[in-house]
């Protein structure tokens, strides 16, 4: 159902505010392009009221951790059906973005700079131009949603398009205008559609029912330990760590170290969890993970920030060898995604040649 904004005072008698209005879908574009981080944390803005190939006009374009592109459409008011479809109309002409293309809406946006050293600075990775605008998704900026406009956004997202809605609502304070966030599709979900799609001569297939997994940034997590204690884990942002929401207990999870290679499969066992919450099986007996693990003490910085904290999801090790084992070869499916449920061939290959890698995967 539509969503309702309301924000109250706290006191003796509580007072909700008036709501107001921006004075123009201008006026929050600003906001965003000067802080990014209004509208998400876990992207970086590289395209602004960029004109397509058949005339339209895109209102900002932004990149992902994984290199996949998100392209925004802001609307003041009431949002009708007819911005669904030229947001998709704009979309068809994303999907078709050389990295050439990419790299120059970038140049333009920052006039002059690098997408491959912004892309750096900003993830602390180098930027995969093979994986570059490989999936992209959706995003409309709205103040209100019609029910009619609900129902389409949820279809399509049901059905691994990658859409979805972020509605600010503007109040007013003591002469201030204070904004309000909130997502119509829990944002994971959306990201998840992403992790799963593929531009690969536009081959898809039915999901396998294996979860990838990638166990990432070995400065702040440390795969000796996930070996030792059953887990994978994830953090310093959202972006990163709300795919583990797509595990529950029984599923299989494949697992790789970026640009080092597969290191084990495993059954999961627990639902995600907090690290702050989060135990280990220890020789002194159940301790917290906050006390034991290598990286401890930058978990704790963050643990009672439920955007930056580092979450874990409790594994038993079918087959896990040590990094400097890993299974690496031409051919294998790797994403920046924490979790995925990849729908291209490739990862049924993968699947299938990781089988004949890690033999015990049917405990």
């Amino acid at each position: 159902m539509p969503i309702q904004h309301s924000i109250w005072t706290v006191g003796a008698e509580p007072k909700a505010l008036e709501t107001s209005r921006l004075a123009s879908e201008q006026t929050l574009e600003e906001m965003i392009v000067r802080d990014s981080r209004v509208l998400s944390g876990e992207w970086m803005l590289i395209g602004r009221q960029e004109v397509t190939s058949f005339g339209g006009r895109i209102d900002l374009l932004a990149i992902a951790p994984d290199g996949s592109l998100v392209l925004v459409e802001l609307k003041r008011d009431r949002t009708p059906r007819e911005i669904i479809a030229q947001a998709l109309d704009y979309a068809s002409w994303v999907d078709q973005l050389s990295a050439e293309k990419i790299a120059q809406i970038y140049h333009r946006f920052s006039n002059g700079g690098s997408l491959d050293e912004a892309f750096v600075q900003r993830f602390g990775t180098e930027l995969d131009e093979d994986t570059l605008n490989a999936s992209h998704q959706i995003i409309i900026v709205a103040a209100e949603l019609d029910a009619s406009t609900e129902r389409i956004v949820s279809y399509l997202n049901a059905r691994d398009i990658a859409i979805n809605v972020v509605f600010f609502q503007v109040f007013e304070h003591n002469g201030q205008q204070l904004l309000r966030r909130a997502w119509l599709i829990d944002p994971g979900e959306t990201q998840a559609n992403v992790a799963t799609s593929t531009k690969s001569k536009g081959e898809k297939e039915p999901w396998n029912g294996e979860y990838y997994v990638s166990f990432g940034d070995p400065a702040s997590r440390s795969w000796d330990d996930a070996r030792q204690y059953g887990f994978i884990s994830a953090g310093g942002g959202s972006w990163y760590s709300q795919t583990l929401k797509l595990l529950s207990p029984g599923d299989r999870v494949w697992v790789k170290i970026p640009k080092v290679g597969y290191v084990g499969v495993g059954r999961v066992l627990e639902a995600v969890q907090p690290a702050k919450d989060f135990k280990l099986i220890t020789q002194e007996g159940e301790r917290p993970a906050l006390e034991v693990l290598q990286h401890a003490d930058k978990y704790r910085q963050h643990a009672d920030d439920p955007e930056k904290s580092e979450y874990f999801v409790r594994v038993q090790w079918l087959d896990a060898v040590p990094a400097a084992e890993a299974a690496n070869e031409v051919g294998l499916f790797g994403n920046q995604n924490t979790v995925g449920q990849p729908l291209t061939p490739k990862w049924r290959h993968t699947v299938e040649r990781l089988k004949t890698v890690f033999t015990k995967w049917q405990g």
